[in-house]
């Protein structure tokens, strides 16, 4: 499976020269991270009992600069799911140029009790 979210770089993700600082690809994998949970989640169910996803651990490989105004595209796909987490490889292009590189693992908790939760059951 794999998720597309887009977004465009406006003035303040980016430093005086115009490119997009580092800590905005955090950001932008975020945000694809969290519309890829919406559309493949049932999210009432989520609500009701209280269960959250938390990112665990990420590494970023940095290839190329953005720069404002860019059109950019955030390319998520899931490489391992196991019962408590999911590990998702996120990448981050203009047009076909792939700009930065994001593997990430989140875990599935208990949002009340902060626990562990299966991630099966709420993935489909």
């Amino acid at each position: 499976m794999s998720h597309s979210f887009k977004i465009r770089t406006y003035f303040s993700d980016t430093d005086c020269e115009g490119i997009v600082y580092h800590g905005k690809y955090l950001d932008f994998a975020e945000h694809a991270r969290s519309e890829m949970i919406r559309e493949t989640v049932d999210q009432v169910s989520l609500l009701q009992n209280n269960v959250g996803f938390v990112v665990k651990e990420i590494n970023i490989v940095y290839d190329k600069p953005a720069f404002l105004n860019d059109d950019l595209e955030v390319i998520t796909k899931i490489v391992t799911s196991k019962k408590f987490s999911l590990t998702l490889s996120q990448n981050v292009y203009r047009g076909e140029e792939l700009l930065c590189k994001l593997l990430v693992k989140v875990g599935c908790i208990d949002l009340k009790i902060k626990r562990i939760l299966p991630i099966d059951k709420y993935i489909h």
